[in-house]
């Protein structure tokens, strides 16, 4: 009975974790914010990573307390954005600023870590 209960336990998180990831990442709206100056963050994702879920969780908090960045996601298995931001894995956060990437990380998930970068980026 208790197997039938994590079982199903399992199943609610992760699909709970796939519900909140959608692909927001489109070039046009990536190079038009960086033409406005804007701090721009991109993360990748794939269905059911839960690092994924959780970097996603701090980023979307961190666009409410930090103004000026521009906040977009993808599914790694989009190889045509993937293969742009020369991203292989998922868990990538990266930031760009005045038309270069200046920060780069795979699985960072910490509030503090993440926070940390946004702070000097701005």
């Amino acid at each position: 009975m208790k197997k039938i209960f994590i079982f199903i336990f399992c199943i609610f998180a992760f699909s709970t974790n796939a519900l909140e990831k959608e692909t927001t990442f489109k070039k046009d709206l990536f190079d038009k914010a960086q033409l406005e100056g804007k701090v721009v963050v991109v993360s990748s994702w794939i269905k059911y990573c839960s690092s994924c879920a959780s970097q996603m969780k701090v980023l979307n908090k961190a666009t409410n307390e930090f103004k000026n960045i521009e906040y977009f996601t993808f599914e790694v298995t989009n190889r045509e954005i993937a293969d742009f931001l020369k991203v292989k894995y998922q868990t990538t956060l990266l930031i760009f600023k005045n038309n270069k990437e200046i920060y780069r990380s795979i699985g960072v998930t910490s509030k503090e870590e993440i926070y940390e970068v946004l702070k000097s980026s701005i």
